[in-house]
């Protein structure tokens, strides 16, 4: 089986490493090009008021955020995260020139996706009971674990961000 698993993906792999595709920063790029526009969309949804109560349920079970509420308000901790987003998404966008900004805006980056990813235990009704429970998520979970991946990513740009500068 796998004699026949490498005949069939030994010339797709030789083209592709031929191509040159895979030997520039092209994944680096689409990665950092990716969170910017996930950054600057989702901020832009923080500014509304449909989005202020779509909110509520996160924000008030996050482990890490809850305080926003009674610092800023519902509005208020909308907003704020809102203007951590574009913060961060700028940071991410103005990497590509400068390594020091784009570690700025991944650590950001990490330290949102961080926040978000230990809201994954608290969500009230986050696991389908009647399928056993955990794992079997339910809810806002399954919108939630999107931030692992997020988390992952975060951490990988900073790492390449690290590594650059130090390179410089």
């Amino acid at each position: 089986m796998n004699a026949l698993i490498n005949t069939a993906l030994n010339p797709l792999a030789d083209r592709l490493q031929r191509s040159g595709l895979l030997a520039s920063d092209i994944d680096y790029h689409i990665v950092r090009a990716s969170m910017v526009i996930m950054f600057f969309f989702f901020g832009y949804q923080k500014w509304f008021p449909y989005e202020f109560e779509r909110l509520v349920l996160f924000i008030s079970n996050g482990p890490l955020i809850w305080w926003l509420y009674p610092v800023f308000g519902i509005g208020g901790a909308s907003w704020f995260l809102g203007v951590s987003e574009w913060t961060f998404g700028a940071l991410l966008l103005a990497g590509f020139w400068n390594k020091p900004l784009g570690i700025l805006g991944a650590l950001g980056s990490t330290g949102t996706f961080i926040a978000t990813v230990t809201i994954i235990p608290f969500m009230p009704e986050g696991w389908d009971v009647a399928a056993g429970g955990f794992p079997a998520m339910t809810g806002n979970v399954p919108f939630l674990m999107k931030d692992v991946v997020l988390l992952a990513v975060s951490l990988y740009l900073l790492k390449q961000d690290l590594a650059r500068a130090t390179q410089q």
